[in-house]
């Protein structure tokens, strides 16, 4: 069982995203799986431009890091996405990698996958922000087992409390993936997005 975190903070080690998703990786390592975290801004990855040549002929204009991370999402059997709120959204390197994942998309080439993802903020829009990865997600084919957010602007207890939801997760999401758990309330959506493509 393999588990991927990426974390589209810019911030690299002082990271506070990145302690959520290392929180949350941590606790699927309790569960017996095995773990790798990326820290997408070490990554080059130019904005998608929307030619859907990667739909049509299997490959990309742009020569970067994509691909890279592209196959380690498909080797994977878990993932959790972490991004800090900028202006209510998600960072733009986390977007772009959304962008770049439109064959993705398009092929529902994550079905069958479980996800989770984690955000941090000042004070607003932590929960917008996972409801936003958490869809994308849904987008990929992925199923979806919950999500985390940690306002830290006005309660500094709250990034460690946060960490603490974010351990659970992570152990709810290996647990979800060695029981092939089923949430009866996706499965109609993610059947829907795959005739839709």
């Amino acid at each position: 069982m393999k588990i991927l975190g990426i974390s589209g903070s810019p911030r690299g080690s002082a990271s506070r995203t990145l302690r959520l998703v290392q929180a949350a990786l941590q606790g699927a390592e309790e569960r017996g799986a095995e773990t790798e975290c990326i820290d997408l801004w070490m990554y080059d990855l130019q904005y998608c431009i929307g030619c859907m040549l990667c739909h049509r002929m299997g490959e990309c204009v742009h020569k970067d890091d994509f691909p890279e991370i592209q196959q380690m999402l498909e080797e994977s059997d878990g993932i959790v996405l972490g991004s800090p709120v900028y202006i209510d959204n998600v960072t733009g390197m986390m977007k772009t990698l959304f962008d770049r994942l439109a064959d993705a998309i398009h092929c529902q080439l994550l079905t069958g996958k479980y996800g989770c993802s984690v955000s941090t903020t000042h004070s607003s829009g932590g929960a917008e922000v996972v409801t936003y990865m958490n869809h994308v997600l849904n987008w990929l084919g992925v199923t979806v087992v919950g999500g985390v957010w940690a306002a830290h602007g006005k309660d500094p207890g709250a990034l460690e409390g946060g960490e603490e939801e974010a351990w659970a997760l992570g152990r709810t999401l290996a647990e979800a993936i060695q029981g092939k758990r089923r949430f009866p309330e996706q499965e109609t959506l993610l059947a829907e997005i795959r005739e839709d493509f």
